[in-house]
């Protein structure tokens, strides 16, 4: 059964077609006629990834089921796995979670098996954020056609980001020169494996992307809290004056949102001729109509 839980466990020829596809999605391309059902789970707050996933799914003619975890048999103890057999019995095609769990679909797949919905990742924990890497990759080849070569530098919170550690590997697998800055303290030792952990100010002029990282405050210990300073890490880490006219005439600078504004970049460089953020957002719709024709297509064969 196909499901889309992690990037990085799909064929990069099929990733490839999927950033295809979200491009002929936003150039036009028609949906083809659905009777599919989708539910949409959200365990945490989402903006961007709830409403953009509701508007893919509108933009594709699914039926919605609104489902709110916390005034479902959830809340009175029911295992997310018996409420996927409960979707599924109902006819539900798609379930798309958000959930602060990090790999929360391994045990639902162990105790489901087909007895369940096309499952979709919206966000497990600090684990993958894999429709948030999808539009990433669509606004980087967008811009430029193409990965191999692109040197891009992810800064920020490292340690606590399911974007940071989705768009690492699949960036490295299709051929970027990832770098990585931040507090080293927010360093995962696996990262290495993808690229290096370089002094913020390295090689900043050639850089082709520039993809700063949310400060995630609910993830971070309380010491780590108590202790931050939003100057000092802004001074250190952040996008300011000086290092945003260091950046040479192609680069863009992306963040997945929401933006601590003057904490990870000022204020007056969210919406600058080089930052790409809300166009990010444009394109997670797109993103997720290509994730969700995915996810369905070919069904009776997959199954």
């Amino acid at each position: 059964m196909r499901h889309f839980l992690n990037i990085n466990a799909i064929d990069r020829t099929d990733v490839l077609k999927l950033v295809q596809s979200a491009l002929a999605f936003k150039a036009g391309k028609s949906a083809s006629p659905t009777n599919l059902t989708v539910a949409n789970l959200f365990f945490e707050n989402s903006t961007r990834t709830h409403s953009s996933f509701q508007m893919a799914e509108n933009k594709l003619g699914y039926h919605q089921i609104i489902l709110d975890p916390q005034t479902s048999s959830m809340s009175k103890g029911e295992s997310l796995a018996d409420t996927l057999k409960t979707l599924k019995a109902i006819g539900v095609d798609v379930a798309v979670i958000r959930h602060a769990v990090t790999d929360w679909y391994v045990p639902v797949l162990q105790a489901t098996g087909h007895a369940m919905p096309h499952l979709v990742n919206a966000g497990d924990g600090s684990g993958q954020h894999p429709s948030q890497s999808l539009l990433d990759l669509v606004t980087i080849y967008e811009e430029f056609g193409r990965f191999d070569g692109l040197n891009i530098r992810i800064v920020g919170d490292l340690l606590h980001s399911r974007v940071a550690r989705s768009n690492a590997e699949i960036l490295h697998q299709l051929g970027a020169n990832v770098t990585f800055s931040g507090p080293e303290s927010w360093l995962p030792a696996d990262f290495q494996q993808f690229g290096a952990f370089v002094a913020i100010d390295n090689d900043w002029a050639n850089q082709d992307v520039v993809m700063f990282l949310r400060v995630q405050h609910e993830r971070i210990t309380q010491t780590e809290n108590l202790s931050f300073s939003t100057k000092q890490y802004h001074e250190q880490f952040g996008l300011n004056q000086t290092r945003y006219a260091q950046l040479k005439q192609t680069a863009i600078i992306m963040h997945p949102a929401p933006v601590n504004r003057d904490v990870e970049i000022a204020d007056e460089f969210v919406e600058a001729p080089k930052s790409r953020i809300f166009e990010q957002m444009t394109n997670g719709v797109y993103a997720r109509m290509a994730i969700l024709e995915y996810t369905m297509e070919n069904e009776n064969a997959a199954d």
